[in-house]
């Protein structure tokens, strides 16, 4: 059973005014913004050779740090799955 479309789940819904839920197709990277940044991460790190998992951790963790300081880049990606984020 899907919890996520199940009648207990329909009533919370119904039962708050506020939230409007859409139901996506279950795989759906194209509207998950959180693909570009992996894609972006990846990018990011082509070419570059480190030699211990520690060093790559470090890397990995500064790439998405510096990412979460350029609100121009977050918003791109937000823009590139075409959903839009107002409220009805």
């Amino acid at each position: 059973m899907n919890t996520h479309v199940s009648r207990t789940m329909r009533e919370l819904v119904d039962a708050r005014l506020w939230l409007t839920v859409y139901q996506l197709p279950p795989y759906a990277p194209e509207f998950n913004p959180v693909e570009g940044v992996w894609s972006h991460l990846k990018r990011s790190l082509a070419n570059l050779t480190k030699h211990t998992l520690d060093q790559l951790t470090a890397l990995v963790r500064t790439r998405l740090k510096r990412m979460q300081y350029r609100p121009g880049l977050i918003d791109g990606l937000i823009a590139k799955t075409g959903l839009d984020f107002q409220p009805p």
